[in-house]
């Protein structure tokens, strides 16, 4: 083990916290190894069963959910950071009771009592920090936790907050397929462009990186933080249910007992489906014997229109990258889900390359994980992670567009710093609301947070220099300042929300931003252009009261800023017009007139 791996202090871990399994994984000599148990075995189960003599966890309680179904808590990164309204539908598979509770979060209901999914996935983060302190005999100083690329602001600080009630000091939140890229990285490929295509129990990835000497950059990335194998077993399960129904009855088909034994069977036909052209099953239910058979042409039937959604997702990372897929060295499958045959056949098909399998999809982002925890450890200097934000940042302006400063896929950490001025006269005060999304409308994005800067001298509108700076560190976490360039007043914030984008906005504000461009871009300019108009209507109306205006010029500037003011409830068209009109008569003179106005306002103001 290197030194940068353990110390003194202990050793630090990379955990891959996932849908159906977690596992760890830790820096050696040799490169990254996952941890096992005594019996060689690396991934815990992700599934909590609450038993009267308290909690089995892992393998145990995947053997008991036969008999506690009500009390086995699985699949639970799907809930994590979400909101009740949010998984109303993945609730009703459920055999364990979801609820809303405080703010609206999801909750699990065991014998009365509310968890967290936080909690739940606490109890996991345990067990995988139990098996690692047995097989490197050491604490655990601290730990790096993958998520989905496209888990948003929520999920990851939800993920962090798991970590710390597990006991676990987490370094750093690292995306998945990012963290595969290392795993791949290391194992003797050459620089070059790499698709990696991550597809797990409960989520989807896909990034395009750019590998070379030694600098991991992620071009762009796009996914699906509700599609997985998951959705695979529920279509399995619905062919399974239908049969029930009809031999059972609706009652009985829908107990949670027979639930979870059907989710089970239909796992189990999925694996044997992946190696054999068709698999046959028979359950003991009720005293009734149900026997069916399904072939993999069904089930790829079942699936496909799932399977098309990833590859759409990938097409959209591609341009997001500007490359062709015939610009790709490679493509790397990651996530248990990846061994589906026709996910195989349908990327190979789209990238027109055959993908790399060589590093085990169970085990690579864990070993990526690793190889993170190691470089921010003061291990492997050679290796540079450069991570990418997967939506546009920004903040209200004038007329309720959105000002981004931070463009979806732009490289973290990063910070952005642009000035904005005042809209009204002798304004003391600017508030800050920060937005998330794509869209040119607020109406159209999500807020994630706002704040006031006081203390700004009066002065015109437009004369004070308020300077915000968007900064996103390496975990995603986003920080605003204002700060007003003469006097120095500063004020910030530190956004985080209670709950973010859910995989629906995600995809959403995706589409519309593109459906909706020409048209958001159309409205931007129509608020723009009344900023303008509204402006010059004050400026040149107080140029006009300190009479600093030629005679001359008396008459054909007032009959223009009569044209403006009647136009600004007209259309845009008439607007524009009136306002070049306004320009042309002002142009000669505006920049002594605007200067001796402003001279004037700050000595009344001074006084």
């Amino acid at each position: 083990m290197t030194e940068s791996a353990t110390s003194e202090s202990g050793v630090v871990l990379g955990i891959d916290l996932g849908t159906t399994n977690s596992l760890a994984a830790v820096m050696t000599p040799s490169g990254p190894k996952v941890l096992r148990d005594r019996d060689g075995q690396a991934l815990v189960p992700s599934v909590v069963t609450f038993v009267e003599t308290g909690e089995l966890v892992g393998a145990e309680a995947r053997a008991a959910a036969i008999d506690f179904p009500e009390r086995t808590v699985y699949s639970i990164k799907r809930l994590i950071g979400r909101a009740g309204t949010e998984v109303d539908d993945e609730a009703g598979r459920l055999p364990y009771p979801v609820r809303r509770g405080e703010r609206d979060l999801a909750r699990v209901e065991i014998d009365g009592r509310q968890y967290s999914p936080e909690e739940i996935s606490a109890r996991v983060l345990r067990k995988v920090r139990s098996l690692a302190e047995a097989a490197v005999s050491a604490p655990i100083r601290g730990v790096v936790v993958t998520v989905p690329a496209y888990f948003d602001d929520a999920q990851r600080q939800a993920t962090k907050d798991a970590a710390e009630l597990a006991g676990l000091r987490c370094l750093r939140i690292v995306n998945e397929p990012t963290a595969a890229s290392l795993a791949y990285g290391i194992s003797g490929k050459r620089d070059g462009t790499v698709l990696v295509y991550d597809l797990g129990g409960g989520t989807f990835d896909v990034s395009v990186l750019k590998i070379e000497g030694g600098v991991f950059r992620v071009l762009a990335t796009d996914g699906d933080t509700h599609l997985g194998g998951d959705d695979f077993d529920r279509l399995l399960s619905d062919r399974i249910l239908g049969v029930l129904r009809e031999r059972l009855g609706e009652e009985t088909a829908l107990a949670p007992h027979v639930m979870h034994a059907v989710r089970g069977s239909a796992e189990g036909l999925k694996i044997q489906l992946s190696s054999e052209p068709a698999a046959s099953l028979a359950i003991e239910i009720a005293g009734a014997s149900v026997e069916l058979s399904v072939t993999r042409a069904e089930l790829e039937a079942d699936i496909e229109p799932l399977v098309q959604q990833t590859l759409d997702c990938c097409r959209r990372a591609m341009q997001d990258a500007e490359l062709t897929f015939d610009q790709l060295d490679e493509v790397v499958l990651v996530g248990g889900s990846t061994r589906t045959p026709l996910v195989r056949s349908r990327i190979e098909e789209l990238t027109g390359r055959p993908p790399h399998t060589e590093v085990d999809p169970d085990l690579a982002v864990a070993l990526g994980a690793a190889i993170q925890a190691d470089i921010l450890a003061g291990g492997n200097r050679e290796v540079l992670l450069l991570d990418v934000i997967p939506l546009s940042l920004g903040l209200e302006t004038m007329g309720g567009v959105v000002s981004k400063l931070i463009l979806r896929n732009s490289t973290i950490p990063t910070s952005v710093t642009e000035e904005f001025s005042t809209q009204v006269d002798h304004q003391t005060g600017v508030d800050i609301n920060i937005y998330q999304g794509e869209r040119e409308k607020i109406d159209d994005c999500r807020k994630l947070g706002s704040f006031r800067l006081s203390g700004i001298p009066p002065a015109p509108a437009g004369y004070p220099r308020v300077a915000v700076t968007f900064l996103v560190d390496a975990d995603g976490v986003l920080r605003v300042t204002a700060r007003e360039t003469r006097t120095g007043q500063q004020a910030s914030i530190q956004v985080v929300p209670s709950f973010g984008l859910t995989r629906e906005e995600v995809r959403r504000m995706m589409m519309e931003s593109i459906e909706h461009a020409a048209e958001d871009m159309a409205e931007r300019e129509d608020v723009e252009l009344r900023n303008k108009a509204e402006a010059m209507v004050r400026g040149t109306a107080a140029a006009m009261e300190l009479g600093d205006l030629p005679p001359d010029q008396v008459y054909p500037v007032k009959k223009a800023l009569r044209a403006v003011e009647k136009s600004l409830a007209d259309d845009p068209a008439s607007l524009r017009a009136t306002v070049e009109q306004l320009s042309k008569a002002t142009a000669h003179i505006a920049d002594d007139v605007i200067s001796s106005a402003v001279r004037k306002s700050l000595t009344e103001s001074e006084e």
